[in-house]
């Protein structure tokens, strides 16, 4: 994994500037692409390199698989409650915790892989039907503030790439 930091193979998320309507068609093209690019990092691993953390004392490619899902359906809740509520707060959760529940670590990947297809096919829809004045919409996170549906946009475009990039890396580190 080169002396790039094996947490952030496609670097740390930021925001700038509100991305122009091309650059978020672009975005919400990225969260479309999320699950065949997560079923293509997964492609051909054996059950024991499934079981593989991503990076020392990391997620495994299971939780990590079944973590994008989990991270996604509550991306898809907050643009809902966004677009539908005034600056909504929501609730965030113990991503690190949720890792760890059994569901995670034993229910097999084409689960959360079939769950990515579906939700993402839903979230584009919604996605897509936001208006230019929407995306300066709010919700307001206890620990970030508030943040827009162009920020939320970026972050999780980024998101699906991030996770990916984890499985893709510890197979080129790996050799697999």
């Amino acid at each position: 994994m080169d002396n790039k930091d094996p947490r952030y193979p496609i670097g740390k998320f930021k925001f700038d500037v509100p991305p122009t309507t091309e650059e978020r068609n672009t975005l919400i093209a990225d969260i479309e692409k999320a699950p065949d690019a997560l079923r293509a990092a997964v492609r051909g691993l054996t059950p024991q390199q499934i079981e593989t953390p991503y990076r020392e004392g990391g997620w495994t490619v299971r939780q990590v698989v079944h973590h994008v899902p989990d991270s996604h359906m509550n991306a898809y809740i907050r643009f809902k409650l966004a677009l539908t509520e005034d600056e909504p707060t929501i609730k965030p959760y113990e991503e690190a915790r949720w890792a760890e529940l059994e569901d995670s670590r034993s229910t097999p990947i084409e689960v959360s892989l079939s769950l990515m297809d579906f939700l993402h096919h839903r979230w584009v829809r919604v996605l897509r039907s936001i208006q230019p004045e929407e995306w300066k919409r709010t919700l307001r996170h206890p620990e970030m503030g508030p943040l827009t549906l162009d920020k939320m946009l970026i972050l999780y475009a980024w998101h699906g790439k991030h996770h990916v990039a984890h499985i893709t890396e510890l197979r080129k580190h790996k050799g697999w």
